[in-house]
């Protein structure tokens, strides 16, 4: 059975907001799970369809952002200070029809998938310019302090190189949300580039980049 298709994105998805952390599709986000009702979250989804949306909120607080995406449980680990130690795989995004009842202190939503069905398909290639992402990346990298394996990167499909990059570059909220929000792999593929060259120019300038959306 192929678990990511359509007929078995659930109705109802209990929800992690999390500000500045950013899943795709097909990407992998590990997570340290510590709140009771967070622990219940996990304990719900794994009793049912192993799937939790991740979603930024809003800077005014409890307010979401429109768009998240879901991720499928693909490890677990209890540790023996009642923490849960997960990895979600990125499914599909999903647009928040409503939101729903707490329920054992977790927010859940009645998900809209229709806008995504093209993130259940891998892309081959993006037609990146890899050369000067990787000139891009050292220069970033240097001035974050980040260290990276670089001929993982050269080695890399398209794909799965700008979804890791973009999930764990230390880009801000807003920044994260245009990247989960773009059309497609490609469209994303363009807009990182580009936050990450006007970050690199703006650290040659000396000043932080103070980009708009």
């Amino acid at each position: 059975m192929d678990d990511t298709g359509a007929k078995n994105l659930p109705d109802e998805l209990p929800i992690f907001p999390l500000t500045g952390v950013l899943l795709l599709p097909r990407g992998h986000l590990p997570l340290n799970i510590f709140e009771p009702r967070y622990r219940a979250m996990v304990d719900e989804a794994l009793k049912t369809h192993r799937m939790i949306g991740m979603i930024q909120p809003r800077s005014c607080g409890e307010n979401l952002y429109e768009v998240g995406c879901a991720g499928r449980i693909i490890a677990y680990e209890e540790t023996n200070d009642d923490r849960y130690l997960i990895t979600l795989e990125g499914v599909s995004r999903f647009r928040v029809k409503s939101e729903l009842e707490l329920k054992n202190g977790f927010r859940r939503v009645t998900p809209d998938w229709s806008d995504f069905e093209k993130d259940r398909v891998p892309m081959d290639c993006l037609d990146l310019d890899k050369d000067k992402l990787l000139a891009l990346l050292q220069q970033y990298f240097d001035h974050e302090g980040l260290s990276c394996n670089w001929e993982s990167i050269e080695n890399s499909e398209d794909e799965k190189l700008i979804t890791a990059l973009a999930m764990i570059c230390p880009f801000d909220a807003c920044e994260k949300q245009v990247l989960l929000e773009t059309t497609c792999c490609r469209e994303r593929a363009k807009t990182f580039m580009t936050m990450l060259d006007m970050a690199v120019k703006c650290e040659q300038c000396g000043h932080d980049p103070d980009i708009q959306h």
